[in-house]
C-alpha cells in the first residue's frame, strides 16, 4: 500500500515537472525563437506555447525599444579639428529569429557598429556642419546603420549626436568669433538708424523750408514744449530773419543819436 501511495506520488511529480517544463508563457513585448534538435522551427508567442522537453530549446527575444548610449569617441573632422563626440542610439528587433541566427550578440555587434559609423561620418563634416546640422548628420549615421542591420532582423530608429567637447583653445577661438560677429551687427544696426535719423531730418527740414511759416510753427512748438519745463534760465535762439536786420538796425539807432548830439536844439 505504500508501495503504491509512493509510486503516485513520484508519478506525480514527473508529470508536474514534464509540464513544467513544456509550457512556457510568453509576454505581449517578448518573443520566442524555437529550436528542435538545433533547427529553426519558427517563432512563438505571445502568450502560451508547448514545447518538448530536452528535445526544443526557445530563445527569448524583446521587441521592446533599446536604448544604447554611444561612448565619447576621440574624432577629427575635415578640417582637421580634433573633439569628443558622443551619441544615443535607439533600435528594436523586428524579426526575432535572424536577430538570433544571423548575428552572435547582436548588442555587441549594434555598439561596434554604432562607434564606428559616428566616427566615420564625422570625420566627413567640417566643425561648423558638425555645431550647426546635426540632424543631417543624426540621420546619416541612421540610414547607415540600419542598412547594415536590417539582415540582422533590427530596425535602428533614431540616432542622436549629445554633446561635442572641443579643446579649450577652440572653444576661446569660437567665442571670439562670436563676440566679433555680434559686435559687427551691432555695428550695422547703429549705422542704419543713423542713416534712417539722417534722412528724416533732410526731409523734415526740406519741408520746413518749403512751406511758408514753418519754421515760425516750429518756434512757437518750442515755446511750449520751454513753458512746461521747469526751467528757470531760457537761452532763445532769434530767427534767422530777425537776426539779418539787426546790423541795419543799429546803424539806424547811431545816425539818429549823432544827429540829435550835432543839433540838439532841433530835438523837441
Amino acid at each position: 500500500m505504500i508501495d503504491n501511495l509512493f509510486n503516485w506520488g513520484a508519478g506525480i511529480v514527473v508529470v508536474a515537472a514534464i509540464l513544467s517544463a513544456s509550457i512556457k508563457i510568453i509576454p505581449e513585448y517578448e518573443r520566442a525563437v524555437l529550436f528542435r534538435l538545433g533547427r529553426l522551427v519558427g517563432v512563438r508567442g505571445p502568450g502560451l506555447i508547448f514545447i518538448i522537453p530536452i528535445i526544443d530549446r526557445i530563445v527569448r527575444v524583446s521587441l521592446r525599444i533599446i536604448v544604447y548610449d554611444v561612448p565619447a569617441q576621440e574624432v577629427i573632422t575635415r578640417d582637421n579639428v580634433t573633439c569628443r563626440v558622443n551619441a544615443v542610439l535607439y533600435y528594436r528587433v523586428i524579426s526575432p529569429d535572424k536577430a538570433v541566427v544571423n548575428v552572435e550578440e547582436y548588442h555587441e555587434a549594434i555598439n561596434q557598429l554604432a562607434q564606428t559609423t559616428l566616427r566615420s561620418v564625422i570625420g566627413t563634416a567640417d566643425l561648423d556642419e558638425l555645431l550647426s546640422r546635426r540632424d543631417k548628420l543624426n540621420h546619416t549615421i541612421q540610414v547607415i546603420v540600419d542598412e547594415a542591420t536590417d539582415s540582422w532582423g533590427i530596425k535602428v530608429t533614431a540616432v542622436e549626436i549629445k554633446d561635442v567637447v572641443l579643446p579649450a583653445e577652440m572653444q576661446r577661438a569660437i567665442a571670439r568669433q562670436a563676440e566679433a560677429e555680434r559686435n559687427r551687427r551691432a555695428a550695422v544696426i547703429q549705422a542704419e538708424g543713423e542713416r534712417q535719423a539722417a534722412e528724416r531730418l533732410a526731409q523734415a527740414s526740406e519741408i520746413l523750408s518749403s512751406s511758408e511759416g514753418g519754421l515760425t510753427l516750429r518756434m512757437l512748438r518750442s515755446l511750449t514744449d520751454i513753458s512746461n519745463s521747469e526751467n528757470t534760465t531760457v537761452l532763445f535762439p532769434l530767427p534767422i530773419e530777425l537776426r539779418k536786420i539787426l546790423p541795419e538796425t543799429e546803424r539806424i539807432m547811431q545816425g539818429i543819436a549823432r544827429n540829435r548830439q550835432a543839433n540838439p536844439d532841433s530835438v523837441e
